[in-house]
């Protein structure tokens, strides 16, 4: 395990083929992807394949990584950065397990997440792309310091982009 990130509850490592289980799982409950606009893998085989073809660290350098228990090791969900090419910008994302909802997580990872974006990759921003009626992802996007910036159609719905700034 190539661990990247630590926090006082987590550590974080890119994602591997390992965790496909775990990812299907995560993307099985409607309520986890209530507002991202994904649909849930058929078989853990897909996310295995998914897993498999996710190249972002190889292009990138960075991209979503694993969230565990630091002192555990359980898989909670995953949190990180994904240049998004389209807007030439790098996203900050996080999906968590319901069960580890309003724990404080989210947030926990995201700040470590986008203090490794300035430290270690010199980004100049971040962005973070919410539905408009995601209150909770709104809410940590907030509580990191991000500012609210524009709207856009988010797969057919509402959507508001967040941003900070490196400083």
């Amino acid at each position: 395990m190539t661990l990247l990130i630590e926090t006082e509850r987590l550590h974080l490592r890119e994602l591997h083929v390992g965790d496909a289980a775990h990812f299907y799982a995560l993307n099985s409950n409607p309520n986890v992807l209530k507002y991202t606009g994904d649909t849930a893998f058929e078989s853990i085989t897909e996310a295995e394949h998914f897993l498999r073809n996710y190249h972002e660290y190889e292009i990138n350098g960075y991209g979503r990584w694993a969230v565990l228990d630091k002192f555990s090791g359980e898989f909670l969900g995953w949190c990180g950065l994904k240049y998004v090419a389209e807007v030439d910008e790098t996203d900050i994302g996080f999906r968590f397990f319901e069960n580890h909802w309003n724990k404080g997580l989210a947030t926990e990872s995201a700040k470590a997440c986008l203090h490794y974006g300035f430290e270690q990759l010199n980004l100049k921003s971040i962005i973070g792309r919410a539905m408009a009626e995601n209150r909770a992802s709104i809410k940590v996007l907030e509580k990191l310091g991000m500012h609210f910036e524009t709207e856009f159609d988010f797969e057919r719905h509402r959507g508001l982009i967040y941003r900070i700034e490196n400083k």
